[in-house]
């Protein structure tokens, strides 16, 4: 029963008997989907289960039970889920994430910002975080991945072409397509990545998905062919100019992704938490990978030149990611500076956009004095905004992170994002 629960755990208290709306669901779900499963045990059993789980019976012992069964739940649904399944559901890798769905691809403009309002009202303090230690691919990995989604045929071109150049790699017919598939995912979001790196971690996910091979019971013989798979095709000159050809297009594309995430945990509902290491790009997959020792002395190095550098000298700098540094100073010293408007008692308020853009768009206030502007679906986008504008708060604002002064109205989306990729505004000081 425990495997049925469509959660981590539930959080039955037994300290006042209280059981919430959303617990009786889950259990009940859980319930009536093992009561399916297994037909031959006797129903009253699952419904026993069921009471016990709610706290209908008293006593000590059936307390205990009802807790502890909350302790059970959650590794099971890690082990089954997310180190199982994440390892063998290969649609688009970057959405099996920690507490993920696979299935749901995404949400429109009008969800998240419903989705950030329910946030404020019901957990103001939550963390944003877009990386973790247990994290399966680094921020900046899915953020270029989730690029694919927006390009089916030209990557399922790709795919079949790189399948077709690698056969000459395989040995009896192994990799299997599916761990073929994973292996090119992860090449478009992890490149450039050393033979090394990309053999271990593909040694994880083929002993993860226990299928052919596992932690338990290795099988040498897989695992070689898997392994020499990884080492011939990056050995392969052809491929790999093929792979870089591909990826030229999405290099600038995932950097935008990865700053509108970046400055969306920043500033929207909730408390932001910065992983170490992605201040900068940070092209990690999952553990040990994301566990290497992260260059301190350059990020310091990097942030105390922050002050001194203009917006071009900033973007000029990219490929060290120098813009991502930057995008996360300004946006953590504006909250430093106006925690009323990102706190407990802060408010949100989404700006609609208006044109033929407009849903490639995310806008809001927090408070009465920070704006937040980042594009979504950026290769549709087509870097043309057409005539896309937003309505700024009247008064005077700042660009915090070109410097530019912006005056209240509608507002050409394309002029706030000129010369840096997504905007982060607030309003001026008065002159005295």
């Amino acid at each position: 029963m425990a495997t049925c629960f469509p959660v981590y755990r539930t959080y039955v208290s037994s300290g006042n008997g209280s059981v919430s709306d959303a617990d009786r669901r889950y259990i009940l779900k859980a319930v009536e989907q093992a009561r399916a499963r297994q037909p031959e045990i006797d129903p009253e059993l699952f419904s026993f289960l069921h009471e016990l789980l709610l706290l209908q019976h008293s006593g000590d012992l059936e307390a205990e039970l009802a807790l502890r069964f909350q302790q059970l739940t959650g590794p099971a649904m890690a082990k089954g889920m997310e180190d199982t399944a994440f390892y063998r559901h290969f649609r688009l890798v970057s959405l099996n994430e920690v507490g993920g769905d696979p299935s749901h691809f995404g949400v429109t403009p009008a969800e998240f910002h419903n989705a950030c309002q329910q946030a404020l009202s019901s957990h103001p303090r939550t963390m944003l975080a877009t990386a973790t230690h247990d994290t399966k691919r680094s921020e900046d990995v899915r953020a270029r991945l989730m690029l694919l989604s927006e390009i089916p045929v030209q990557w399922g071109e790709a795919v079949h072409r790189w399948m077709h150049h690698n056969r000459r790699h395989r040995r009896q017919g192994l990799p299997d397509p599916a761990i073929e598939y994973l292996i090119y995912q992860t090449l478009v979001g992890a490149w450039p990545i050393s033979t090394s790196r990309m053999c271990l971690y593909m040694e994880k996910a083929v002993r993860e998905a226990k299928k052919h091979t596992s932690w338990t019971c290795p099988q040498a013989d897989y695992e070689s062919a898997v392994q020499d798979f990884v080492e011939s095709i990056l050995a392969d000159k052809a491929f790999c100019t093929d792979l870089e050809d591909f990826l030229a297009p999405l290099q600038s594309a995932g950097r935008i992704n990865s700053l509108a995430q970046t400055l969306l945990k920043c500033t929207a509902p909730g408390v932001p938490d910065i992983y170490q290491g992605t201040e900068l790009w940070e092209h990690s997959l999952v553990d040990p990978d994301n566990r290497r020792p992260v260059d301190f002395e350059t990020r310091t190095a990097l942030l105390s030149e922050l002050p001194d550098l203009d917006c071009e000298q900033i973007m000029a700098r990219t490929d060290v990611g120098l813009p991502k540094l930057w995008l996360v100073h300004q946006a953590l010293h504006l909250r430093h500076r106006c925690p009323q408007a990102f706190g407990a008692n802060g408010e949100y308020t989404p700006i609609e956009a208006t044109g033929s853009k407009a849903n490639h768009v995310i806008a809001f206030l927090r408070g009465n004095n920070a704006l937040t502007l980042v594009p979504r679906l950026v290769i549709g986008l087509g870097n043309d905004w057409d005539s896309t504008h937003i309505r700024v708060p009247a008064g005077h604002w700042r660009n915090l992170l070109t410097g530019e002064t912006v005056e209240g109205g509608s507002v050409p989306v394309a002029r706030l994002l000129a010369r840096f990729p997504v905007a982060l505004l607030s309003q001026a000081e008065p002159e005295l």
